[in-house]
C-alpha cells in the first residue's frame, strides 16, 4: 500500500496555513468530540461529522481550499483505510460463526477448567502476545482468541475491562516483536531501517513495558481470586454443554485461521478462510442448516442457554452488526483525510519538528508527534508515517542510527491508536472485545507504559545509539546538546 504524505517542503508557502490556521480545525474537532461524548453522551460519529463540516467550511472560506481538494482528501484517506472496513465487517461475521460453530464456547468451557481467577490475566497477556508473536496481527488475535478470552474471564468473575487491558497487552507487545506486522514493517521501512535493526531495538523496551504489565495483571488477579461463587464456573459450563456440542473439533476454525497468518497469509483472506471453516464445523458438529450458519454470520447470534450471563457472553451483531464500528472509522478517516489535504498536519507536523533540541526533546517529540497523528487521523499508518518521515533529517543531524526512530514512532505510535476512541485501533478492539475504550484504558498497561519508557530514554541515553562508535564521554556530550537544529 502506498502513502503519499503531504510534507511541510511541498505545500506553496502561498497557500499553505500557519500554525494558528492549523490549529483552529484541531481545535475544533476536540470540542466537537469533547461535547458530543463527554457532556452528552453521544456516540463519535456525529461529533466526527460536526468536526468534517467546521473542517470543511473553515478550509474553503478561510483557507481557499477547493472542493475538489477536500474530496480528493477524504477519498485517499477512505482508501488507505479501507483495509479495515473490511476486517471490521470480515471479523465481526467471523465472531458469530464461531459462536454458532461452538468454537468460542468450547474455549470458554476448557479455559473455565484451566485457569482461576488468580493466574487468569497475566496468563491471558503471555498466551495472547506469543500467540500475536507467530501471526503477526494484533487484530486477528483480538478479534478471535481475545473473544473468548472475555467469555473466560466473565465466568472466573473478573471485570471485562481487566481482561481486555490483557488482551490488548499482549497482542500489541507481541505485535511490536513480529517480523510479520504490517506496522513493525512499514516502521523499519518509512525510516530505512533494516527490519531485525527495528526489531532489536525495541526489544529492550518491549521487554521491560510488558514485564511491568505482567506483574500489574498478577497483583490484580490475586486480588481478585476467591471472589466469585464455587458453583459458578459449573453452572456456566453446564448452560454451554447444554447448548453446544462441546468438542476438540470445534477448534478446527482458530486452527485454520492461525496457521494461515503464521503461514503468511495476509489477515483479511485468513480471517475470510475462518468464517468458511466455521460455517463447514457448524453444520457438522452443531447439527444446524446450511441458511441458519450464513444468517447468524450476516445479523449475529442470540443464544438461549437458560443463564443470562451467558447468553449476554454470546451474543453477537454479525456482518450488520460491524456497521457501528464501521461508520465511526470511515467519519475519522475522512476528517483526517481532510486535515492531511488542506496541509494541516504537515504544519503541526513541522513545528513540532522545530522544537527538538536535544536527543531527549527529539524523543519526546517524537512520541507526540506520533500520538497526535493517532488523534487527528484516526488511523495508526498515519501515525508511524508522519513522524517517520518528517523527523527523519532531525535524526540524522544528530548522528543517531535509524533504529531510534523507527523504535520511537512504533513504541509511541503503534501502542497508543487503541487509547484514541475514535481511531481505527480502538473502534476495531472496543467492538471486538464489548468493553469501551474508555473501560479498558486504565488496564491496558501497555499503552502507557511503552510510551513513557521511551521518553525515559531519551532522557537517560539508555538504549540511544549512535552511527559512529564514540566514547561514553563524548556520547553523553551530543545527548546533552542543548542548540536548536537549524530546518530550512
Amino acid at each position: 500500500m502506498e502513502y503519499d504524505i503531504q510534507l511541510f517542503e511541498d505545500l506553496d508557502p502561498d497557500a499553505r496555513p500557519s500554525l494558528g490556521e492549523a490549529l483552529i480545525p484541531v481545535a475544533g474537532m476536540l470540542t466537537f468530540l469533547g461535547i458530543g461524548i463527554g457532556i452528552y453522551g453521544l456516540d463519535p460519529q456525529f461529533p466526527l461529522f460536526w468536526g468534517i463540516t467546521f473542517t470543511g467550511l473553515f478550509s474553503y472560506y478561510w483557507l481557499g481550499v477547493s472542493w475538489d481538494t477536500l474530496y480528493n482528501g477524504i477519498s485517499q484517506s477512505l482508501l488507505m483505510g479501507l483495509q479495515v472496513v473490511f476486517i471490521l465487517f470480515i471479523v465481526y461475521a467471523l465472531i458469530s460463526t464461531w459462536i454458532h460453530a461452538g468454537t468460542i464456547p468450547a474455549m470458554m468451557y476448557y479455559g473455565l477448567s484451566l485457569l482461576t481467577p488468580a493466574v487468569f490475566l497475566p496468563m491471558t497477556a503471555v498466551i495472547t502476545a506469543v500467540i500475536t508473536f507467530a501471526i503477526g496481527s494484533s487484530w486477528t488475535a483480538a478479534g478471535t482468541l481475545g473473544v473468548a478470552f472475555i467469555g473466560i474471564g466473565s465466568g472466573l468473575g473478573l471485570p471485562a475491562p481487566m481482561t481486555a487491558g490483557a488482551i490488548l497487552t499482549g497482542a500489541y507487545t507481541g505485535d511490536k516483536q513480529s517480523p510479520l506486522s504490517d506496522t513493525t514493517n512499514l516502521a523499519a521501512a518509512v525510516t530505512n531501517t533494516d527490519l531485525y535493526d527495528h526489531i532489536n531495538a525495541m526489544r529492550n523496551g518491549t521487554t521491560l513495558a510488558f514485564g511491568i504489565s505482567v506483574i500489574l495483571f498478577a497483583i490484580l488477579g490475586l486480588r481478585a481470586s476467591g471472589s466469585i461463587p464455587a458453583d459458578r464456573v459449573a453452572e456456566i459450563q453446564t448452560a454451554l454443554a447444554g447448548t453446544y456440542t462441546i468438542s476438540p473439533l470445534a477448534f478446527l476454525p482458530i486452527v485454520v485461521t492461525f496457521a494461515l497468518a503464521i503461514y503468511g497469509i495476509s489477515a483479511i483472506p485468513a480471517l475470510g478462510t475462518g468464517i468458511f471453516a466455521g460455517a463447514g464445523t457448524a453444520l457438522v458438529l452443531q447439527d444446524t442448516g446450511f441458511e441458519q450458519i450464513w444468517t447468524v454470520a450476516q445479523s449475529g447470534t442470540s443464544p438461549e442457554t437458560g443463564l443470562e450471563v451467558v447468553n449476554d457472553l454470546l451474543a453477537s451483531g454479525g456482518m450488520v452488526g460491524g456497521s457501528w464500528a464501521v461508520t465511526i472509522a470511515i467519519s475519522a478517516l475522512a476528517l483526517g483525510g481532510m486535515f492531511e489535504s488542506t496541509g494541516i498536519i504537515a504544519v503541526l507536523a513541522h513545528h513540532l519538528g522545530r522544537l527538538s533540541r536535544s536527543v531527549a526533546s527529539l524523543t519526546g517529540v517524537t512520541a507526540f508527534s506520533a500520538v497526535s497523528m493517532n488523534i487527528l487521523a484516526a488511523e495508526q499508518y498515519v501515525s508511524i508515517v508522519v513522524p517517520g518521515i518528517t523527523l527523519r533529517n532531525l535524526y540524522e543531524e544528530k548522528d543517531l542510527k535509524s533504529e531510534n526512530l523507527s523504535r520511537a514512532i512504533e513504541s509511541s505510535g503503534t501502542v497508543t491508536s487503541a487509547l484514541v476512541p475514535w481511531n481505527s485501533g480502538a473502534v476495531f478492539m472496543a467492538g471486538t472485545l464489548g468493553v469501551s475504550t474508555f473501560e479498558y484504558a486504565p488496564y491496558y498497561f501497555l499503552g502507557f507504559l511503552s510510551p513513557l519508557l521511551l521518553i525515559l530514554m531519551g532522557i537517560t541515553g539508555w538504549n540511544i545509539t549512535y552511527k559512529e562508535a564514540a566514547d561514553a564521554e563524548s556520547a553523553a556530550v551530543e545527548h546533552a546538546e542543548t542548540v536548536p537544529a537549524e530546518r530550512e
